[in-house]
């Protein structure tokens, strides 16, 4: 049996840890509501401009004449996972890299993979691969804003329309709520048209000021810039919310531990004081 004062050692260092955990999933809670608003507010922006730009396409020829939705042989693909930059936030982080990891190997295995890691965690993993990464925009949850995720955009964009890649996905965490986060592989480049469960009644007329031909040019980018960057938000919530529920839980067994070690530590002192007592009555029936 363990001697007292190994005991209430391990004991304080239990609820030293618990102090820790609990004030971390205060701070992620904190960050968790900041975030859900942003994401909130971005997803039916997001939508309606994704609308528009299907209405705008589906009104005349289509997507056939806009650069970003040109379809060609596959023989080199760019992924782009979203990771976190820190850890403890349980299976985050590793179940990103899992899906890049199947993702490679199911889908993409015939063809030339280069990472573009959003994330330092996705960096740290995937620079010691066989893979080509890209390691100038895995900083971005650094400062997150718009104008440093469409760096990363623009990146993959330019590239996409320069034929170094064929296609561009990306793999990222959808935020569903605090303790459920979705593991998602969207394709990002081409473009693919979004199928709509809305039932139409009529034909959209949109009347395009100056040109279609200038809208589409405008509104396409700033579309898959959009997309990326909601991508990056939602990883954002999920982030905070895996770690708030990490955390939860974490205290949750720092508590159990405790009582085991209370259990522990009254027990080893009550047999402790009995040893003493039963070597009194022994030295007291000696001298007698």
């Amino acid at each position: 049996m363990a001697n007292l004062k190994e005991v209430k050692e391990r004991i304080n260092s239990v609820v030293s840890t618990q102090q820790i955990t609990k004030a971390m999933k205060m701070v992620s809670a904190a960050k968790l509501r900041r975030a859900q608003d942003k994401i909130v507010q971005m997803r039916p922006y997001s939508q309606k401009l994704t609308n528009i730009l299907n209405n705008v396409s589906a009104a005349s020829e289509g997507a056939a004449d806009i650069i970003y939705a040109e379809k060609r042989e596959v023989k080199k693909v760019l992924l782009i996972p979203v990771t976190s930059d820190k850890g403890l936030c349980g299976a985050f982080n590793t179940n990103i890299i899992k899906a890049t990891n199947a993702a490679i190997k199911d889908q993409f295995s015939a063809y030339d993979v280069t990472i573009l890691p959003l994330g330092k965690k996705s960096y740290e993993y995937f620079k010691k691969s066989k893979y080509p990464v890209i390691s100038d925009y895995y900083q971005v949850f650094q400062d997150l804003n718009f104008e440093n995720v469409r760096l990363a955009a623009e990146y993959a964009m330019g590239s996409f329309v320069a034929g170094d890649y064929d296609q561009v996905y990306l793999v990222f965490n959808e935020f569903k709520n605090v303790a459920t986060q979705i593991v998602r592989t969207e394709q990002f480049l081409p473009m693919a048209k979004e199928e709509t469960t809305e039932v139409k009644t009529s034909e959209v007329d949109y009347i395009l000021e100056p040109s279609r031909t200038y809208i589409i040019e405008e509104l396409v980018p700033t579309s898959l810039k959009i997309q990326l960057y909601k991508a990056v938000l939602e990883s954002n919530a999920s982030e905070h919310g895996a770690r708030m529920t990490a955390m939860d839980k974490a205290t949750e067994n720092a508590g159990e531990l405790l009582k085991e070690l209370r259990l522990m530590y009254n027990r080893t002192r009550q047999a402790a004081i009995t040893n003493e007592i039963l070597e009194i009555v022994a030295g007291a029936e000696a001298l007698g």
